[in-house]
């Protein structure tokens, strides 16, 4: 069985610098462990039956650096992010040209396992869904569970469990009441757990589809500090509809849309987010983000 190769995980050291968004860009800080990856969209084309959804997507996605996907409902924003993880195959019907590579490697090759492509590329979606009869302890500990089984002892889990709700940001907030129910928690700590989750198996590339639109303005705000602090280690791409949210928390930013009645969403105009927001070189993209459309 192929894999697409994983190499050892390594502390990178980047020299720092102005982000797109004017905060720091700086890669991970020293001591600070990296898993990122770099991921490059070559051609993707997909659908379902003999409907294309995106057409001829072109996409480099750079590791630890936030790339927010943003464009009118409908444009294949969702179908582009599960692409990304070998989702989009599962469904009936599904079609897809085109490569996702991975460092180099391409996720949808022969022979590659699309179970371990999960497990290196997570996705936390647009509502909270928490397993409901696991405690908090349990839903964390679940992709470890099925990726290590029998070979991760207690301690192990304990150490996973704690560092991945460390990194989403909700260990001060459960870490006295992990036997309680995942369900029972706030929708922003939800979809904190969500995230906590996702990490626990220690993925390179983390996906968010709209991960803030069922939250309260508070929670919203939380999520993107846990985002901004999470780009110190993955590489994210986070599809939202909100434009301001997209300027606090992304590098990068893409813009799809439609460009004509009845044909498929196409990737209009990708560039660092000052420049998308304040320069772009489309007239459509200028369009979209200053509200006249979508």
């Amino acid at each position: 069985m192929i894999t697409p190769e994983r190499p050892d995980v390594s502390v990178r050291e980047n020299e720092p610098g102005p982000s797109a968004n004017g905060a720091s860009s700086e890669g991970p800080a020293e001591g600070i462990t990296s898993n990122a990856r770099r991921m490059d969209v070559v051609d993707l084309t997909a659908g379902f039956g003999e409907r294309t959804i995106i057409a001829g997507i072109e996409l480099a996605i750079e590791p630890n650096a936030v790339t927010a996907l943003i464009g009118p409902s409908g444009c294949g924003k969702s179908t582009l992010l599960r692409c990304m993880n070998a989702m989009h195959s599962t469904a009936r019907g599904a079609f897809s040209t085109g490569q996702i590579l991975l460092d180099g490697e391409d996720i949808n090759a022969r022979g590659v396992d699309p179970v371990l492509v999960r497990r290196r590329v997570g996705m936390v979606f647009q509502r909270p869904n928490p397993f409901p009869t696991m405690s908090i302890y349990d839903n964390v500990a679940a992709g470890l569970r099925l990726t290590s089984g029998s070979r991760a002892g207690r301690h192990k889990f304990d150490e996973t469990v704690e560092r991945a709700l460390r990194q989403a940001d909700l260990w001060a907030e459960v870490k006295d009441r992990l036997r309680n129910m995942g369900g029972a928690l706030s929708g922003g700590q939800q979809q904190r757990l969500c995230i906590a989750r996702a990490l626990a198996v220690e993925p390179e590339v983390l996906l968010m589809d709209e991960p803030c639109s069922a939250l309260d303005p508070i929670s919203t705000a939380k999520i993107e500090e846990t985002i901004l602090s999470l780009r110190k280690r993955y590489t994210i791409v986070i599809v939202t509809h909100n434009m301001q949210q997209a300027a606090r928390v992304s590098d990068t930013t893409a813009f799809m849309t439609i460009l004509e009645a009845g044909q498929p969403g196409a990737l209009v105009e990708t560039g660092p987010t000052s420049s998308i927001f304040d320069t772009p070189t489309n007239e459509v993209t200028g369009a979209y983000v200053s509200g006249r459309f979508g």
